[in-house]
């Protein structure tokens, strides 16, 4: 007769395991941007100023070690926090006092439209006796919730930077 209790208390049973699993408010889903660093914007040669352009005239070199994202539901928007990683080395060249290396920070929709544009500066003190430095940036962003959002990072050199690090480097 225990086969004849358990299959009256087997509805009860199969209904009490499925309200364990589904009941509640469902869970909220959305998409969090993953940043990416243009091209030719992941590093920078900046020289003194001045007419020469050779190794020994280099100030600083700069480059992008890496970006990620972290993200929160907040009502109908979702709240990102960048972070960046920027690494910085004195060139034979480099000035006393602050070193300011430009950035910037771009939300592009799914057309690739810019829809968001932030320009900052990661600073540093580079000498001769401490020629290395990374800082990580901490940015917050607030995107619709409905997705499709990119971040786009990327340093930013002026024109001559810019085709100096597209000719490989050779002045």
């Amino acid at each position: 007769m225990t086969h004849g209790k358990f299959v009256a208390f087997a509805p009860a049973l199969l209904a009490l395991t499925l309200a364990a699993c589904g009941g509640g408010t469902p869970e909220a889903t959305y998409y969090c941007p993953e940043p990416f660093t243009v091209q030719d914007a992941g590093r920078l040669t900046h020289f003194k100023d001045g007419a020469g352009r050779d190794p020994r005239d280099i100030a600083y070199e700069a480059s992008i070690l890496g970006a990620t994202t972290k993200c929160a539901l907040s009502r109908n928007r979702v709240d990102v926090t960048l972070f960046l990683r920027i690494s910085a080395s004195a060139g034979p060249s480099v000035e006393a006092g602050r070193t300011s290396i430009p950035y910037f920070v771009r939300v592009l929709d799914s057309a690739n439209n810019v829809v968001q544009s932030q320009e900052f500066n990661a600073d540093f003190r580079l000498t001769s006796g401490n020629p290395r430095g990374s800082s990580q940036e901490e940015l917050t962003l607030s995107v619709p919730r409905d997705g499709g959002y990119r971040i786009a990072v990327g340093l930013k050199p002026t024109l001559e930077e810019l085709n100096y690090n597209r000719r490989g480097r050779q002045p």
